[in-house]
């Protein structure tokens, strides 16, 4: 087991390395004994100061050898040539170091210093107790006697029955333990016959090392070689014990390998009932070309897959710098099959829309312009081929030139695409995109307005099979040609307001858009190679465009109003907020949809936003989009919580219409197989202490529309002062591809967790979920502008 700077010898050696530093200042003491060096009144009060206090490594002193040293007692005397003795209530200061003790005596000439009765060393982080400190000063050998610890700054104490130092570098502590656990709590700690270090060496070496649970040994090694400080060493992890329906009882037991100072390796084998003995691993680097890691997954001989082939996956990332402008970015994944993840629990890559992603892409940044190279791959993860188009490869370049003349700004976006698709009936396509825009943007303190144009100028050489009737309208050469024009103005009004037997500060600031883009023949062109419709929420409303990218170009000829409210405390943090939004069209020009004809209406759907924070623990958010015209929310979403202390109750929902879903995505000819009447969703979560140490967290989420449950975890923790454990169930939806014909599958998991509190970097947020790897996490779901 791999301990960090918290551990038994890194506590113990300190005390061997702060020894003999304090028995070393004494000559300072002993070679002027004068009358202003003895009966100091007032430092058995400084001692209760100092006891138990942690000082900031920042506050103290550089070198703290430096420092003037300063000494209390009762009495002083000095007999010449043979040794000088303090005696009563001695106490030594240094900088941030403090040594109490009963007597303190220089013997000579053999100049050996000894600290006899009640010996106390406090210095900032840590604090000893010994009966006796012995020190000769001419070879540095030292010996402390009965020496019991404590950490100030952090958890940790214990104690060795003597710590003795041979010259300048060598360290042996005897009988030596270790524990965060407090005084009097003997849960677990660590003991060793004999603990062994260099002075220089980042390591130390542990004989007879044992591990104890209420003073009975668990486990036994007879050499042990752990860090001293933070320095990384070879060693075994905390294992993990896990159930789950799917893969049987699970055990991992992590190794982890220091190979140099700036590469590691985690290698976990991980055995499941069901299945068999998988090993993962992940490699980690730190070079001058950037950071990155490497992690892999085997499963040789996977006992539920019917052909017993090995399943694997792997994932590679970097990122990295190069002469402050150039930028290196690479994310690249692969499985051997496309059921890898539903079978198995993997972390492995980032997943979108069903594919595993991989990208990469290089840039070159300067003040005023920035070049990227980007290549974006896919690892389909459905059967058959898929539809999503691979990025092979774009050149982006964009320049930027703000305060021109007469205040504009000047910026253009520009690249080159080459989009290829393995379907049929998917064209192939390269792209050139050119977008300069001029922008004018006037601002005061209560008024604002931005006037910008562009002009995008499109062409496209397009590969398809002219065969398929939905390909019939396209050309091989096209070119598009849009301009627009936006004015966007603000005002901001702000009034004194009562509420609520309370003055309040209220703001009203309302604006309004006008947005022209010339309305161009599209048909020629494929409308989704890299091109999405974007969710119109309120502040999407004054955007300048409907769609995330640029193979379809919505036209405009309208008018965005609107507003937003918000209300101020007396410590000027918002507690409410309202924004109400529209569009009005002045003719049919991007009115709508494409389906849309001459009979929709010259207004779009309201969007609706608000936020509430009452005294800071009940919040509230929602916001909605409602199209009047045809008396239909189309989505919606709110979210109530309680949180106080460790408390917090959150209840959530979403809503959003099965026709905004088909005018959303590109591909909707199977939405039928999905859900019968749009996504309609219910969430709650919280988390509270149940009695002392004990607490309980829990999920649930629902699906209105279909009546059943989607995922639901429940967790319950147990903390002491020095160890933790954690109990969780969670049970989720696996998969249902037809609701109309298929009963949903669900998977369930068991997990149980035990971590050392101060060991291993273990941390609460370790234990906080036993979710299996797919709940939905917790998350504060709004935040106001304070």
């Amino acid at each position: 087991m791999s301990l960090t700077s918290r551990s038994l010898l890194a506590t113990m050696i300190s005390l061997a390395l702060y020894g003999p530093a304090m028995a070393s200042e004494t000559p300072a003491l002993s070679e002027d004994v004068n009358d202003e060096s003895a009966a100091v009144n007032g430092a058995p009060d400084h001692l209760e100061m100092v006891r138990g206090t942690c000082l900031a490594p920042q506050d103290q002193p550089a070198d703290p050898n430096n420092e003037p040293i300063t000494v209390s007692a009762d009495t002083a005397e000095a007999q010449p040539n043979r040794k000088v003795t303090y005696a009563g209530d001695v106490v030594l200061q240094q900088g941030h170091r403090t040594v109490a003790a009963d007597t303190a005596t220089l013997h000579q000439p053999e100049n050996v210093v000894t600290a006899e009765g009640n010996v106390y060393f406090h210095d900032g982080s840590i604090e000893v107790y010994a009966d006796r400190i012995q020190s000769n000063l001419d070879t540095e050998d030292s010996e402390m006697n009965n020496a019991v610890y404590n950490m100030t700054c952090e958890a940790g104490r214990g104690e060795a029955e003597r710590v003795t130092k041979n010259g300048i570098s060598y360290y042996r502590l005897k009988n030596g333990t270790y524990t965060t656990c407090p005084p009097g709590d003997k849960s677990w700690q660590f003991t060793a016959s004999s603990i062994e270090r260099e002075a220089d060496s980042p390591f130390a070496d542990l004989y007879n090392a044992r591990f104890e649970v209420a003073d009975v040994p668990v486990f036994y090694l007879p050499y042990l070689r752990v860090p001293v400080g933070d320095q990384r060493l070879t060693g075994f992890l905390y294992p993990s014990l896990s159930y789950g329906s799917r893969d049987g009882f699970q055990l991992e037991t992590p190794f982890y390998w220091n190979i140099a100072p700036n590469y590691d390796m985690t290698i976990t084998p991980k055995y499941m009932t069901n299945r068999g003995l998988q090993l993962n691993t992940e490699f980690r680097y730190l070079t001058e070309a950037g950071t990155g890691h490497l992690r892999g997954e085997y499963l040789g001989d996977d006992q539920e897959s019917p052909d017993g082939d090995p399943r694997w996956g792997y994932n590679w990332t970097h990122n990295g710098m190069y002469n402050q402008h150039w930028l290196f970015e690479v994310d690249y994944s692969k499985v051997s099959d496309v059921n890898y993840f539903a079978d198995i629990d993997s972390n492995i890559g980032e997943r979108e829309d069903n594919n595993l992603l991989q990208t990469g892409e290089v840039s070159y940044r300067d003040r005023y312009w920035d070049s990227t190279l980007r290549v974006r791959n896919f690892q389909a993860l459905t059967p058959g081929v898929s539809s999503n188009y691979k990025l092979l490869p774009q050149l982006a370049f964009n320049y930027y030139r703000p305060d021109m003349p007469y205040g504009f700004d000047f910026h253009l976006n520009s690249h080159f695409s080459r989009f290829e698709n393995d379907a049929d009936d998917k064209p192939s396509a390269d792209r050139i995109h050119l977008e300069p825009t001029l922008t004018l943007p006037y601002a005061t303190p209560w008024w604002s307005l931005t006037s910008e144009a562009k002009l995008m100028y499109t062409y496209y050489n397009q590969d398809f099979n002219a065969n398929v009737d939905e390909l019939a309208s396209l050309e091989e050469t096209a070119t598009r040609t849009v301009p627009s024009a936006r004015i966007h103005s603000g005002l901001y009004f702000e009034r004194d307001a009562w509420l609520w037997g309370e003055d309040y500060t209220q703001s009203l600031e309302p604006q309004v858009q006008y947005l022209y883009v010339k309305d161009v023949e599209q048909q020629d062109i494929y409308a989704s190679y890299d091109t999405t419709l974007l969710q119109t929420d309120y502040y999407g409303l004054f955007r300048d465009r409907r769609y995330s990218s640029v193979d379809r170009i919505a036209a405009a000829n309208q008018f965005t109003v609107g507003a937003t409210t918000r209300f101020f405390d007396s410590e000027f943090i918002e507690r409410f907020n309202l924004s109400f939004g529209q569009i009005f069209y002045l003719n049919s020009s991007g009115r709508n949809l494409d389906e849309a004809g001459e009979s929709s209406p010259n207004y779009s759907a309201s969007a609706f936003e608000s936020d509430f924070n009452y005294d800071d623990w009940l919040f509230f958010h929602g916001s909605l989009q409602y199209d009047a015209s045809e008396d239909v929310m189309q989505f919606a979403n709110a979210a109530v919580e309680y949180r106080q202390d460790d408390v917090f109750s959150q209840l959530n929902y979403r809503y959003v219409s099965k026709d905004y879903i088909k005018q959303s995505l590109p591909d909707n000819d199977q939405i039928d197989n999905y859900t019968e009447e749009g996504i309609s969703q219910l969430g709650f979560s919280t988390g509270f202490p149940v009695y002392g140490s004990l607490s309980l967290r829990g999920d649930y989420y629902h699906d209105l529309t279909e009546n059943q449950m989607l995922e639901g975890q429940i967790t319950l923790n147990y903390r002491s002062a020095c160890w933790m454990i954690s109990l969780g169930y969670n049970e989720y939806m696996k998969s249902r591809s037809n609701v109309n014909t298929q009963s949903a599958e669900y998977e369930q998991n068991f997990s149980i967790s035990f971590s050392l509190i101060g060991l291993a970097g273990a941390t609460p947020a370790s234990l906080s979920n036993a979710d299996g790897g797919n709940a939905i996490a917790y998350g504060r779901p709004f935040y106001l502008n304070n």
